[in-house]
């Protein structure tokens, strides 16, 4: 089944691109190598690594694995469940020693363009072409050299989750849509008594994600794809960018020990001080309802009062009107890994699987037939704005690559402690550019 209508594109890497079963024989599991088979019908085992940790998201797919399973005689799938920075930490680990697990999460851009490089990826161009084509429109971000890596399962759009009834009871009428009017949302909910803001600058991404927004607002598209293409970050634009949001950081609308505080881990998490009332905001993915779910005693995350909006503008901004920025996840396959492995990341993007991810507010799917399948108003809203949004930026430190995207994030940290300057963040990126000229 194709999309009918392109929607938004996605600006990766210099360029505007669009956004991004039954088991054959094989054994072993992922790494580095030549693929090992064995006769038909062998059994074999195959390796799942996902960050969907908590609640009815870590059932389901418990629930996908078994059900593959069972239609798929003699493979067996081994799921690892883990916290989101816990499975990057030992992604990582797991590449450098060579035994990756067979499927895994990959975000696209530069991330996934080194390990193509550097050859852990198994290019699945021909074996999982029908799904492919069925998520056509979100591909090209996980593509390298028009060959295909990965299969993405959700990608969504980055903006502020509210709670409706502390927004109410704070005297707040509708969302903000610029920048001055977000600051008076602070001021009424100080004025309330609530704490406006939770960021979990302690894993550090999720405060950089407002340079990035600033970046969009502040630089056209093609001053930053210029910027990537020269590495050369001397436009205004990106020292604007910092400026922007350390005037945000002076309105001190963040939690308590925001340095600190861990991204989704937790009660006391970004995403659990939204999930229990203690914050009326927090910016953050398509992923947060399904977050916070999983961080309440009674499971439903902040229910009927889960509101979202968008990033709001910025005076004077020469940045794309609407714009938004985002990206998603995706299913790799390891270069060595048995066919089996190709096919059950294939399954994991089937009508069956992708609805039944949608129903439980897991994310936004890819796969057209499921979009009518997400059951919170809130997600729908969000899909709604994906779809319309005329450009959507992939996350910056995704599309930058590890290095780049880690020297980035490092010095925002820094700049959100006040021990850096708008310049030091862009002299950050510039230097880290160059060193890997």
């Amino acid at each position: 089944m194709t999309r009918t209508t392109r929607g938004a594109t996605m600006v990766a890497l210099g360029a505007t691109v669009a956004l991004l079963a039954t088991a054959c024989a094989g054994q072993g599991t992922g790494g580095q190598g030549e693929e090992e088979t064995t006769e038909p019908g062998a059994p074999v085992t195959i390796t799942w690594w996902h960050n969907s940790n908590t609640g009815d998201g870590k059932k389901y797919y418990d629930k996908v694995a078994a059900d593959f399973e069972a239609a798929n005689e003699g493979v067996t799938v081994e799921v690892s469940a883990m916290q989101h920075e816990d499975m990057l930490t030992k992604l990582d680990a797991a590449f450098q020693a060579g035994d990756a697990p067979d499927v895994f999460m990959e975000r696209g851009g530069g991330e996934l363009a080194a390990h193509v490089e550097a050859g852990l990826l198994k290019d699945i161009s021909e074996p999982a072409a029908d799904t492919i084509s069925t998520i056509e429109p979100y591909m090209s971000g996980f593509q390298v050299d028009g060959a295909s890596y990965a299969l993405p399962f959700s990608i969504g759009v980055v903006g502020f989750w509210y709670n409706k009834a502390i927004f109410e009871d704070a005297g707040i009428e509708g969302t903000p849509s610029t920048m001055d009017g977000l600051y008076d949302v602070f001021d009424k909910l100080k004025a309330s008594g609530t704490t406006p803001l939770s960021v979990g600058a302690g894993d550090k991404w999720p405060a950089a994600h407002y340079w990035y927004y600033n970046v969009i607002r502040e630089c056209s598209s093609e001053t930053l794809a210029a910027a990537i293409a020269d590495v050369d970050y001397s436009d205004p634009c990106f020292v604007k960018a910092g400026e922007d949001l350390e005037e945000l950081i002076d309105t001190e609308p963040f939690n308590k020990g925001f340095l600190s505080t861990p991204a989704q881990s937790g009660a006391t998490s970004a995403s659990g001080l939204l999930a229990t009332g203690k914050v009326a905001m927090e910016l953050a993915g398509h992923w947060e309802p399904g977050v916070m779910q999983g961080l309440t005693e009674d499971g439903t995350g902040l229910g009927d009062n889960t509101g979202w909006f968008p990033y709001p503008s910025i005076e004077g901004q020469q940045g794309t009107e609407f714009a938004q920025m985002g990206g998603g996840d995706a299913w790799a396959v390891s270069n060595s890994s048995p066919d089996a492995a190709v096919d059950f990341a294939a399954y994991l993007i089937s009508d069956e699987v992708q609805q039944g991810f949608a129903e439980l507010d897991m994310g936004l799917p890819t796969n057209p037939t499921a979009s009518g399948s997400v059951s919170d108003p809130a997600l729908s809203e969000l899909l709604t704005v994906r779809d319309g949004a005329p450009e959507i930026q992939l996350y910056l430190d995704t599309l930058l690559g590890t290095s780049i995207g880690g020297a980035m994030n490092d010095e925002i940290a820094l700049l959100f402690a006040g021990k850096a300057t708008p310049q030091d963040v862009v002299d950050a990126v510039q230097s880290a550019a160059e060193a890997e000229m």
